[in-house]
């Protein structure tokens, strides 16, 4: 568990399994944390799991100002921190937001990457439209979340369609989850949705061909969008790899820890 002053932001960051003989950067999904890659780094102890803090979430500062929250802010963050600890090239997972900012990444830092994994992730949206619908959607769930506090988003929150499957867990595995989402700050979360929500950061849909490096799409079953998602991707990408993993949701390494863990293991091997 470190602090990096990162571009006058003091940003979290965690590594598990110092002396892996692979390198695997996870970047979390939004109201998530380093926190939630814990278990994939017990399940793979010869693999070094770096687990950052992204803007807005965690243990890392707030900033001030909505465009500090920005997709070009956060790039040039992860860059600055990957410079300071020395990595030159590693594989990159990203969870639903946290895949949005890996791809982001990868296409602006290729050489860096050896090989990209996305986890129920999107290249952003495709018109003009659809992102000013979403930005007004996100502004107004921010303008929530500042009125009435975490809590309260919360509860909301966790009755989505999209988080319908993890009502199934153990209810140790759903009190995890939800105390994780109760961390959060309402300014982190605000500033989150209004600076890289999905509507606000550049589509990356017709960036998708540029990318020469292998890219691994895990969907689980039951998350239908993200399975539509994966398999339009799919069809851009130059070296991919699409796998479904039954009987689960959006956030698989959550739902099916196990199978998770395997899929990553043998993507490394």
């Amino acid at each position: 568990m470190t602090k990096w002053m990162i571009r006058g932001l003091e940003t979290h960051v965690d590594i598990w399994n110092e002396n892996g003989e692979y390198t695997v950067v996870a970047l979390h999904g939004f109201t998530g944390s380093s926190a939630t890659w814990h278990n994939l780094a017990q399940a793979l102890p010869h693999v070094r799991v770096i687990a950052v803090d992204l803007i807005g979430h965690g243990q890392t500062a707030i900033p001030q100002h909505v465009q500090r929250f920005s997709m070009e802010e956060q790039l040039q963050d992860l860059e600055q921190l990957f410079c300071q600890l020395h990595l030159e090239k590693f594989t990159l997972l990203g969870y639903s937001m946290g895949g949005r900012i890996a791809l982001s990444y990868a296409i602006s830092y290729p050489a860096r990457i050896h090989q990209l994994i996305l986890e129920s992730a999107s290249p952003g949206l495709r018109t003009m439209e659809e992102q000013n619908e979403r930005c007004k959607r996100d502004e107004a769930l921010a303008q929530k979340i500042m009125t009435n506090g975490v809590l309260s988003f919360v509860n909301a929150w966790e009755s989505i369609p999209l988080f319908a499957s993890q009502q199934r867990l153990p209810k140790t595995v759903r009190e995890t989850i939800r105390e994780e989402r109760l961390s959060q700050k309402e300014e982190g979360l605000a500033g989150s949705l209004r600076g890289i929500g999905t509507g606000v950061q550049p589509s990356n849909w017709d960036r998708l061909s540029q990318l020469e490096i292998p890219v691994l799409l895990i969907t689980g079953s039951l998350d239908e969008k993200f399975c539509k998602i994966a398999l339009e991707m799919k069809a851009l990408l130059n070296t991919v790899k699409h796998l479904t993993v039954n009987d689960a949701g959006h956030a698989i390494h959550v739902e099916n820890p196990a199978e998770f863990a395997t899929i990553v293991e043998e993507y490394l091997t």
